[in-house]
């Protein structure tokens, strides 16, 4: 059952999740998006354009920043709007991985439109990697 907009409160926390991510799903992201800028996949080409590591695709990150949203609301549908701006890149060491944590909270319910802003923190070592990372879902 999706949550009810009354129900919501402004700084109310509706989603909490840790994501991880390595080199395979990686090299699967690459397959599945056809985005294969060595960046994602290759240490040296990453490291000579001043990267720490291997990063994960901005993309992804996104991706996998909206779906404790999409999971809470109970249909991905009901995400009418997501943005973010992209604030530090997400290394993933070899052998490893690194683990992104998602924290939804809501910032703001318009009961006149049926929906709520979603702020998302997405975290990397206590470090944001997404900013300004919001979704506006319709809720009854």
């Amino acid at each position: 059952m999706a949550p009810q907009l009354a129900d919501l409160e402004v700084g109310q926390e509706v989603a909490r999740t840790q994501v991880v991510v390595d080199r395979a799903r990686l090299v699967r992201y690459a397959a599945a998006s056809g985005d294969f800028n060595p960046i994602h996949w290759n240490e040296r080409v990453a490291r000579s354009v001043g990267l720490p590591d291997v990063i994960a695709h901005g993309m992804w990150t996104m991706g996998a920043a909206v779906g404790p949203v999409a999971d809470w609301v109970g249909d991905p549908g009901r995400v009418l709007d997501y943005q973010v701006r992209f604030t530090r890149p997400i290394p993933v060491p070899d052998p490893g991985d690194a683990t992104v944590e998602v924290v939804a909270t809501v910032g703001l319910v318009d009961e006149s439109a049926g929906t709520a802003r979603i702020d998302l923190a997405v975290t990397l070592d206590g470090q944001r990697v997404l900013g300004k990372a919001q979704a506006v879902v319709r809720l009854s």
